[in-house]
């Protein structure tokens, strides 16, 4: 049964997202949350970094829409099918995240990356900061890592997804991948991957977090089609209302 330790109401900051507003997040900082609890929380709107649940507690802005794809009705476009070929010769595991020098490596050349073409703050991310973000124990935490095995040294760590699983309901948390590897959408194929993995376990929904259709590293979530995009931020005990997005992308 999970305990809270803290529950907190961000002070409003320059948002990260979205120029020229101010973001808030509520927190919830809990212990020994069973996935059955956690999936109460993630169809509320709410997501987790280590032993930190969160979700947008913005006053004057309404932006960032928790999105879901149904695994039933998936369709990938022609893009998302060309990614997944393209990732076809890679090797993908399934397990519980870990944390070694191979992991932090990609993640660095992963970030050093987006700090030299997306102007991203620097990272200082090291294996005790990693453990409890990506790491920190959990029944729910997965982690999916892409590999190539065709590398002359051995096989290389090329992707890695940071996931969570429930009862009737994955969750996309995060993923990195090696910058030249790029070419092959690995991102893409990544989603396409657990959409596949839930419809083998009898997963109904795949959680892809916040679409934010003003941020371009946020939007993409957008492209899996058909998906269900929540409405408002329900109250713990209220029902959570899913509805299911317009056909055009562009569209909120």
């Amino acid at each position: 049964m999970a305990l809270l330790l803290a529950h907190e109401i961000e002070t409003p900051r320059p948002c990260s997202y979205l120029p020229g507003r101010e973001a808030s997040l509520e927190t919830l900082l809990m212990r020994n949350v069973t996935p059955r609890e956690y999936e109460h929380l993630l169809v509320r709107g709410w997501r987790r970094f280590g032993p930190q649940y969160f979700r947008p507690a913005c006053v004057s802005c309404q932006e960032c829409v928790s999105l879901r794809v149904s695994v039933e009705d998936f369709r990938p476009n022609r893009s998302q099918r060309r990614a997944r070929a393209a990732c076809a010769h890679l090797r993908v595991e399934v397990g519980p995240p870990r944390v070694d020098e191979e992991r932090l490596a990609l993640y660095r050349a992963w970030h050093a990356e987006r700090e030299q073409v997306r102007e991203w703050d620097a990272s200082e991310l090291g294996a005790r900061e990693y453990s409890l973000q990506f790491a920190f124990p959990h029944p729910s935490a997965r982690e999916v890592a892409w590999y190539d095995d065709s590398d002359p040294a051995g096989p290389k760590l090329v992707g890695l997804g940071l996931c969570d699983e429930m009862p009737r309901a994955w969750s996309a948390v995060y993923f990195f991948y090696d910058p030249a590897f790029s070419r092959l959408s690995l991102g893409k194929a990544s989603v396409l991957f657990q959409v596949e993995l839930a419809r083998e376990r009898g997963i109904p929904y795949v959680y892809l977090g916040y679409r934010v259709l003003a941020c371009d590293s946020l939007r993409y979530k957008a492209a899996f089609r058909p998906h269900e995009l929540l409405e408002g931020r329900p109250a713990m005990d209220e029902p959570p209302h899913w509805r299911t997005a317009p056909e055009s992308p562009d569209t909120p």
